[in-house]
């Protein structure tokens, strides 16, 4: 590579990170104005962001030019400072975040009390009333597990009722999963995650703390083959952080030992005691969420126009577990400490869930880093249609988060057009290896 070739290589990629700040700090803009951005600017921006981040990554796989890390690294964080000084919108989550971590820091315990049992509490600190005002599902206590919940205290050590306070640790851990996916993939693939619209949408601007056990899943793949004691702490601490983690949990730990298991188990377990012997975990409302809640859902949608809510429960449970035994099975004749295929696991396992918010896709995108496919990063995009309701429409026809009729449809048609995609292309690329050999 000519050092001509490489500085136009390194002009492009800043190009595109300049035109991508740009969008970004408009959707700061929008953001700060009062009231929610209007979906057709949000979709633009959504446009503005992503295509040419997808040509970028086509750019440097049609070549042998690396992808430059430094820029890399530095647009990644001008992305993720424009959300900072943005915040939250189409979301109203965070209240509820700041509230736990102001309960976890006055009580020692974030668990048991709804937040509408403090509605006439005199005791409330004044920042917090119009936070606990804006707390959806206020007779419920909070959904949010353990290590999700260290977060929330931190936050709240940094500057109660601050979202920026939490916004800013959330940026770090996102950042610390980038470097950790540098480890696993080539720098040209990691940028797909690292300047994703949805990733930098729901972490950086909304403040969403799934990427809490993001961070430390990767970091026990990351640490599986060398160091298994350090790996399985971490997935503990996943776990902890979101039950999420425990998809892909034991396929991490295929081959590590029964120590290592006993560790996980362990560490999942020092996690909860605490709460457990103070009374409360987020098991009572995990269980009302799946047992009531339905939003934006894919095969489940379609299912209950035939069956009852339970019975679809009950089939695509069936479904999820032969798919989920069958790689299980077929990952442990793997060696030791190969990267799982997250893509495809937690994309079946979102398929078949009632419900299907548009951060879930955390979980999912950092593998569709290492093993790249065009339907993972379709949905990165597809899902801000879940966005569509109406509340954002303003629609007094419809329910503040009914959509409207024809939003699953080109939502996860999309979704599937593009996975018919990649199964051709696979069959195609399975052909020609075949025919070499």
């Amino acid at each position: 590579m000519t050092p001509m070739t490489n500085g136009r290589a390194c002009r492009y990629v800043d190009a595109v990170g300049l035109w991508c700040a740009l969008g970004y700090a408009a959707l700061a803009f929008l953001s700060r104005r009062s009231g929610e951005p209007d979906l057709p600017a949000f979709f633009l921006l959504v446009a503005w962001t992503s295509l040419p981040v997808f040509s970028l990554y086509l750019y440097f796989r049609g070549s042998d030019e690396p992808f430059p890390l430094k820029r890399l690294i530095f647009w990644s964080v001008v992305f993720r400072i424009c959300g900072l000084a943005g915040g939250p919108f189409f979301e109203d989550d965070f209240y509820r975040y700041l509230w736990d971590g102001y309960r976890f820091a006055a009580t020692g315990t974030p668990y048991g009390a709804a937040p509408e049992a403090f509605f006439a509490d005199p005791g409330v600190p004044t920042v917090f009333h119009g936070i606990l005002d804006g707390i959806n599902n206020p007779e419920l206590p909070t959904i949010y597990a353990p290590v999700t919940q260290i977060v929330f205290l931190l936050g709240y050590w940094l500057k109660p009722g601050s979202v920026a306070a939490l916004q800013s640790i959330l940026i770090v851990v996102d950042l610390a999963t980038i470097m950790l996916l540098l480890r696993l993939a080539p720098a040209g693939n990691v940028m797909l995650y690292a300047w994703c619209p949805l990733v930098i949408k729901e972490i950086a601007f909304t403040a969403h703390p799934d990427g809490i056990g993001v961070c430390l899943l990767l970091a026990a793949i990351v640490l599986i083959r060398d160091h298994r004691r350090s790996a399985a702490v971490c997935l503990g601490m996943a776990v902890g952080a979101k039950i999420f983690a425990l998809v892909l949990a034991p396929l991490v730990l295929v081959g590590a030992g029964l120590a290592a298991w006993f560790l996980f188990i362990m560490t999942l377990a020092a996690v909860y005691a605490p709460f457990v012997l103070q009374g409360g975990t987020d098991f009572e409302s995990l269980l009302v969420f799946a047992r009531e809640w339905e939003f934006n859902s894919a095969a489940f949608g379609l299912l209950t126009t035939v069956l009852r809510p339970l019975e679809a429960k009950l089939v695509l449970g069936l479904l999820c577990g032969i798919f989920w035994g069958h790689y299980y099975v077929r990952h442990s004749r793997i060696r030791a400490g190969e990267v799982p295929r997250g893509d495809w696991l937690y994309g079946v396992f979102l398929m078949a869930s009632p419900v299907i918010n548009p951060w879930y896709l955390l979980w999912l995108l950092p593998f569709a880093a290492v093993a790249t496919s065009v339907s993972a990063w379709t949905a990165s995009v597809a899902v801000f249609l879940a966005y569509v309701t109406g509340l954002n429409l303003n629609d007094g026809d419809l329910q503040p988060y009914q959509q409207p009729a024809w939003v699953r449809p080109l939502e996860f048609g999309l979704i599937l057009l593009a996975l018919a995609y990649d199964l051709f292309r696979r069959q195609d690329q399975e052909l020609i290896r075949c025919t070499r050999t």
